[in-house]
């Protein structure tokens, strides 16, 4: 028996429930052994996958190390691994929930600080005056030095958070801090502002890859049909389905739909959702109809566009 292609995601909070919910809309239901307390999963619907639950930050080492295929986790903590981390493991699929922005965020009585620029004057001019690095509280940080030498902000040295690093300013252990936020409202609420240039990475859920795992051709073919599967779904998401009798007349219109991105089918054609009654209204026009507009489950194509660039990249 072949080993299984071993898929890690979320143990626990809130983006455990969005990817139990984004693979439960897909077709695909988690199923924990051991309780709600397991570690070990089973999804149904896709055969040959063995599921582990890790901690979102446990799933980002796990990819860089090579120790699962695939993972689900923030692209924040995929790129604190740090060097060239694309190298190592690869993104497949943005999903669209998990959303926060990496951001540099300074107190709001700090008037005259707007961007990257001020703060680098800020940093100079304090370590002239007293004789100190300007301090920056972060749990983040290969990104900080990597945003900050991109700035050319030198002048400042990292203090390691290892709780709530917003109120790290208010408290007198750090002048400013670089940190997650979803919403902004902590930092609104220890009176902290974001600098204009100050969004160090829009991240979001991924589904990625790890090139340092060992692949074989069982498990790629066990990662092809998932990709297919969650690829199908999302096409799904964003398409509808037009339907009509047959007409003589159709072939005009229906040419400049397609030139303007729709796909040809079966006495019908797959347009964009959020174009459904702009192509209805174009058929109506020419005297075309009934039409019937409807949502696809999953839309299959011929090709899979992330299997094939995992396909590319891995090893056998």
């Amino acid at each position: 028996m072949s080993e299984p292609l071993i898929l890690a995601v979320p143990s626990k909070g809130r983006l455990k429930e969005q990817v139990e919910a984004w693979l439960g809309d897909c077709g695909l239901k988690l199923s924990v052994s051991g309780g709600s307390r397991g570690y070990m999963a089973e999804l149904k619907g896709a055969p040959g996958v063995q599921v582990r639950l890790l901690s979102a930050g446990d799933i980002a080492e796990a990819l860089d190390a090579g120790e699962v295929h695939l993972g689900v986790t923030g692209e924040d903590l995929l790129r604190e691994r740090g060097g060239d981390i694309d190298a190592r493991v690869l993104l497949l699929r943005a999903l669209g929930f998990g959303r926060a922005d990496l951001v540099v965020a300074v107190p709001k009585s700090w008037i005259d600080v707007e961007t990257m620029a001020d703060l680098e004057e800020v940093g100079h001019d304090l370590l002239a005056r007293s004789g100190r690095r300007m301090r920056v509280a972060t749990k983040y940080l290969t990104q900080t030095r990597s945003f900050f030498a991109r700035h050319g902000v030198a002048d400042y040295r990292i203090t390691e958070s290892g709780g709530a690093t917003e109120g790290a300013p208010v408290a007198g252990s750090a002048e400013l801090v670089v940190d997650i936020t979803t919403t902004g409202a902590t930092l609104e609420a220890n009176s902290l502002k974001i600098l204009a240039d100050g969004v160090i990475l829009k991240s979001q859920a991924q589904l990625a890859a790890s090139l340092r795992a060992d692949w074989s051709q069982a498990q790629l073919a066990a990662a092809e049909r998932l990709l297919r599967i969650l690829e199908a779904r999302a096409a799904a998401r964003d398409s509808a389905t037009l339907i009509w009798p047959a007409d003589p007349r159709d072939a005009g219109v229906v040419e400049a739909l397609v030139g303007q991105g729709a796909v040809r089918r079966p006495n019908g054609l797959l347009v964009a959702a959020n174009r459904v009654a702009e192509a209805c209204l174009a058929l109506a026009g020419a005297g075309i109809g009934p039409v019937t507009a409807s949502r696809p489950d999953f839309v299959y194509e011929v090709g899979c566009v992330s299997a094939e660039k995992l396909c590319q990249r891995v090893e056998i």
